[in-house]
């Protein structure tokens, strides 16, 4: 992946929020001069801004064409997830024994703040809360390389999660989720907060699974 100045982070998370709600849309092209002129900004962080987010995945470029908004695809939900899968078992296993009772109230706190009323309609706020909760867990794993791995495999699938969040219904699913596993977490039950943490990914999976096929 492409070093990141501080203009092109600036320009990074603009990105990602624009990708992700949908402003620009799945198989958009993105055309350069407006958009730099609208995040004012030069050519240049856009351009080394969209060079990491084709490393991420989240837009491809076409020689003589330019660079355009990646198709949201089952395949690619699957595969990710899959990958997913894998490596926050594998975090899991190692974070959960670890986990003080300070840690544990911190995780309620943070699970408690992705439905909270403050910002329940904003889909991307919602979505970061909710990055918050589950990273704060894997990070207790004490395996910085892992949870670097995990994070890139999320930030690459941020625009599959907004259609998620992006039904009240789901947020309240994603709630009911979050609390199981908080319970199992609370008495240290590593194999039973791996399997929840399995069934809550399995169904996001089937939820956007269904709205990417009906779009």
């Amino acid at each position: 992946m492409a070093s990141v100045t501080t203009a092109q982070s600036q320009v990074l998370r603009e990105l990602r929020k624009l990708i992700a709600t949908g402003a620009l849309e799945p198989g958009q092209q993105i055309i350069q001069d407006s958009l730099a002129s609208a995040l004012g900004v030069s050519r240049v962080p856009l351009r080394e801004a969209l060079k990491v987010l084709e490393g991420e995945g989240h837009v491809s470029y076409h020689p003589h064409r330019g660079y355009f908004v990646a198709d949201l695809s089952v395949a690619d939900l699957t595969e990710v997830y899959r990958i997913r899968a894998l490596l926050e078992a594998e975090a899991l296993l190692h974070a959960v024994p670890l986990l003080t009772t300070e840690d544990i109230e911190h995780l309620q706190e943070l699970a408690d703040n992705i439905v909270n009323s403050e910002f329940a309609d904003d889909v991307m706020a919602v979505s970061d809360a909710n990055r918050r909760f589950h990273f704060a867990i894997f990070e207790a794993s004490n395996m910085p390389r892992l949870v670097r791995m995990i994070r890139t495999l999320w930030e690459s699938t941020d625009a599959y999660r907004s259609v998620y969040m992006s039904d009240p219904e789901n947020i309240a699913q994603m709630d009911r989720e979050h609390q199981e596993m908080m319970a199992a977490i609370a008495v240290r039950d590593t194999k039973k907060v791996i399997d929840l943490q399995s069934a809550h990914r399995e169904n996001s999976v089937a939820v956007v699974s269904r709205v990417i096929s009906r779009s």
